[in-house]
């Protein structure tokens, strides 16, 4: 398959994208994704994440995950994040706002909001921890909530997770001046739409595009469709 992103402008070599995921202990669902990029000829890189897809006992903070982005993404490159992994780069662009070409967020985590959904959900535990012994019920509860990525973790990594939703509170947007394309699914209800909207407002430098049919996880929902929309935003990025 030809494509008008199999060389960069003048430059007579592959595009590169490096992709850290989110909060998830497999890739194996981006698989359809990474393979109609790269058959369009993006080179595709995604990073295993120390303690999820890269096994590691170790408690993270922030700074650690930014240290190690910082180490394997090299200076000008087009990075995206999904989730958790939109998290790492936001706060690697506010400390080093020349790192990187283009930022591109999916659906991405880093906006701070008051620990409502927390309270809900510790409530809502309570109530049902006796029903929550019936697997269907778990999963269902977990659905429900939003609380899956915790509920998997083991025990090193739930304080992990704890660190990176505390670290929300002191990313500072207005640092972030790389050039930021926003996609986002309208059907997300873990970083529901409103976020996607306070992030557009809060970046510098910033575009922000709704997709009606994607959900949190659009390399699931809409594989495909989330292909050719990276395919035409990297191949207007060599315009």
């Amino acid at each position: 398959m030809t494509s008008a992103i199999q060389k960069e402008k003048g430059a007579g070599k592959t595009m590169e994208l490096y992709i850290i995921h989110g909060w998830t202990y497999t890739v194996e669902p981006w698989r359809t994704t990474i393979g109609i990029l790269r058959e369009a000829g993006v080179n595709v890189k995604m990073l295993p994440v120390p303690g999820l897809t890269e096994p590691s006992k170790k408690i993270y903070t922030i700074d650690d995950y930014v240290k190690w982005a910082d180490q394997r993404i090299p200076a000008g490159a087009i990075a995206l994040g999904h989730s958790n992994g939109g998290r790492i780069l936001l706060n690697l662009c506010a400390k080093k706002p020349e790192k990187l070409k283009y930022l591109i967020l999916l659906d991405s985590a880093g906006i701070y909001e008051p620990s409502i959904r927390k309270r809900v959900v510790e409530r809502l535990a309570k109530i049902g921890k006796p029903l929550k012994k019936i697997p269907v019920v778990d999963k269902a509860f977990h659905r429900v909530t939003g609380s899956t990525d915790y509920s998997k973790a083991p025990e090193n990594m739930k304080v992990t997770l704890a660190n990176m939703l505390a670290s929300d509170k002191d990313l500072d947007f207005a640092k972030i001046t790389t050039k930021t394309f926003i996609l986002w699914g309208k059907k997300d209800t873990i970083t529901p739409p409103r976020q996607a909207t306070t992030m557009y407002e809060k970046l510098p430098n910033a575009e922000l595009k709704f997709y009606a049919n994607w959900t949190h996880a659009p390399y699931i929902s809409d594989p495909e469709g989330l292909a050719r929309a990276l395919i035409t935003l990297l191949t207007r990025m060599q315009q």
